[in-house]
């Protein structure tokens, strides 16, 4: 049975766009003017097409602005008794650090605890790109996940936590290849009981394979 959505709620959570195309000939003309900054000739062989290829790419990596949420998740919630813990682990995502627009790179574990309201596996990891595929913070990323599923659902509690990479800290500054960064967020239950908060954290930590 298909639910009611609180679709302005949804709306600024996932800070739709898909009335703002992404402009590629501008995009292409920086990367020429980029590659003349760096000293290179933007019209020898091997970079006759990269300003193409980069806004192409770019189009790509931050398309999470335009995917549209409600038709994401709307044909895929149901009324559902069940009241045990629904966790997808492991999901692979990559990003852009909003500061280098260097990659980050990792992957985010999501829990919930249902309150009459369940939505399709498939869709959480398709929220998870949603939010992933745009400029960001890992932090805030996390963040907009937890609140965008608490709102979906009205679960009695929401866990989200995100392991990442960041070439910014790896490639360049620090440069400490194995650093990793994890960050989480949690609503209701997770956050006020110990006992549920425990189980999450259990859960995603047995048998969890190396990061990279």
């Amino acid at each position: 049975m298909k639910m009611n959505l609180n679709h302005m709620a949804l709306m600024q959570i996932a800070d739709l766009r898909q009335d703002s195309e992404m402009d590629l000939e501008t995009i292409m003309r920086s990367v020429e003017n980029m590659l003349e900054a760096f000293g290179e000739d933007p019209q020898r062989e091997g970079l006759l097409k990269t300003p193409e290829r980069v806004a192409r790419m770019y189009e790509e990596l931050l398309d999470g602005y335009r995917v549209d949420p409600i038709s994401t998740v709307n044909d895929a919630l149901f009324e559902a008794s069940y009241d045990e813990m629904v966790l997808v682990r492991d999901i692979e995502f990559y990003s852009l650090c909003e500061h280098h627009l260097l990659p980050f790179i990792g992957r985010a574990h999501v829990a919930y605890l249902p309150n009459g309201r369940i939505v399709g596996l498939s869709k959480i990891p398709r929220l998870v790109d949603m939010f992933a595929h745009r400029l960001q913070l890992q932090e805030r990323m996390t963040r907009q996940i937890a609140e965008f599923l608490d709102e979906l659902l009205h679960p009695l509690g929401v866990a989200v936590v995100v392991e990442g990479l960041h070439l910014c800290a790896t490639m360049r500054g620090v440069k400490k290849h194995d650093a990793r960064m994890t960050t989480s967020s949690m609503f209701g239950v997770f956050r006020k009981s110990i006992a549920t908060r425990q189980e999450f954290l259990d859960n995603i930590s047995r048998g969890s394979a190396s990061l990279f």
